[in-house]
């Protein structure tokens, strides 16, 4: 897992550190850079894959627009500047990634990589040395032109299993009319950044292999009151994609109905445990707004379920919210779950800093970390009105 990523020149964050968690929850005004904080992240990502053509970057979830606005413009000669993403991710294993652009029409970002990590690795190098050990990564800018050092570092770190996670790593957004129509898988698989791909997901969930993997989903799905069960048509067209849907309290004569029926809560609760359960999902990622389309009670309760998922299947995810219940899902107490407040400083800067659970005055009842941040007690809300 990433344990702290350092940040700075992009867009509202001027230097910025954050140590994540297993479960790390954003929360602040709008504006304030959460999702700046996602999208630097999706930028090394996108570095890590070798993919920083515009399309790819905005299929990660990213907001791209010109190179000088991608970069932090509190000071006017840090729009020439490198973006700087660091990831450590043990003690002793950090990775950096520096990425710059001409600012030419159609060019891309570039990155350059940096790494203290020790890497062992026995294997030809390109430029025609053979069989070679190199224990320190870093030693191998002494022995290489940079050229050929970021070649050789890249294919040593094609077989990293942390860089593996964060090449996968995206913001996911998810919109009721992409989970309702039920659209085509797009350019990232199997989950598009917005809900793409929820169907096919669910069928390949439904192969006898997989069964127990759709049986937790329905069983986690019991979190909708009226919910019974869900089921895929054998009988469906290539075409066709439909799920059916049994309501509870309707009469068994009646027909299942399908998504274009149901309310956007269940799409939303279908599509988070689909993501948390799969073996096919990525790792690492972050979803903005978790508490959209969500009765207060039931984001409460859902990030809670999520919690326990993350840690089963060996996730680390950051969510956004701007919903005050979503907090109370939160365990504090326990250091693999995280919360922040992202705010903007005297200079606009975006920072980040880290809460604990409150702690009640003498002879008073605690009070819930919802109700702290309505209070102000906790930072993130407006304070110009």
């Amino acid at each position: 897992m990433i344990k702290e990523i350092r940040l700075a020149n992009y867009k509202s964050i001027q230097e910025l550190k954050i140590e994540l968690g297993r479960v790390t929850v954003f929360i602040g005004e709008n504006g304030c850079g959460k999702t700046n904080i996602l999208e630097a992240i999706a930028l090394s990502s996108a570095a890590a894959s070798d993919k920083l053509d515009n399309e790819f970057l905005a299929s990660r979830g990213i907001r791209v627009t010109e190179p000088q606005f991608m970069r932090s413009a509190f000071n006017i000669d840090n729009l020439n500047k490198e973006i700087k993403i660091s990831l450590q991710f043990q003690p002793d294993k950090i990775i950096a990634y520096n990425l710059q652009h001409d600012g030419k029409p159609y060019s891309s970002w570039v990155s350059s990589i940096l790494s203290n990590q020790d890497i062992p690795v026995k294997m030809p190098i390109l430029s025609g040395y053979a069989n070679l050990m190199y224990e320190d990564a870093r030693n191998l800018k002494e022995i290489f032109s940079d050229e050929v050092y970021q070649g050789v570092l890249k294919v040593l770190l094609e077989t990293d299993k942390d860089i593996f996670n964060l090449k996968s790593f995206l913001i996911f957004s998810p919109q009721n009319s992409r989970l309702r129509i039920f659209n085509e898988e797009g350019q990232i698989q199997p989950l598009g950044i917005e809900g793409e791909g929820l169907f096919k997901l669910l069928t390949v969930l439904n192969l006898e292999e997989n069964k127990g993997k759709l049986q937790e989903i329905k069983e986690k799905m019991q979190l909708i009151d009226w919910f019974e069960d869900l089921t895929i048509p054998h009988n469906l067209s290539p075409a066709e994609r439909v799920i059916q849907i049994k309501d509870k309290y309707l009469s068994s004569e009646l027909d299942y109905f399908n998504q274009n029926s149901s309310n956007e809560g269940f799409l939303f609760l279908l599509f988070y445990f689909c993501l948390f359960i799969s073996d096919d999902t990525p790792k690492f990622f972050a979803v903005d707004n978790i508490d959209a389309s969500l009765n207060p009670r039931l984001g409460r309760r859902l990030i809670k379920e999520l919690v326990e998922l993350a840690k089963k299947y060996d996730r680390q995810v950051i969510f956004t919210t701007h919903n005050p219940a979503i907090l109370d899902g939160l365990n504090l107490e326990d250091d693999e779950q995280r919360l922040f407040v992202i705010y903007r400083n005297k200079s606009g800067y975006t920072k980040a800093r880290r809460i604990s659970t409150p702690k009640p005055l003498e002879g008073q009842e605690p009070v819930r970390l919802s109700e702290a941040f309505l209070r102000g007690y906790i930072g993130g809300l407006p304070k110009n009105f």
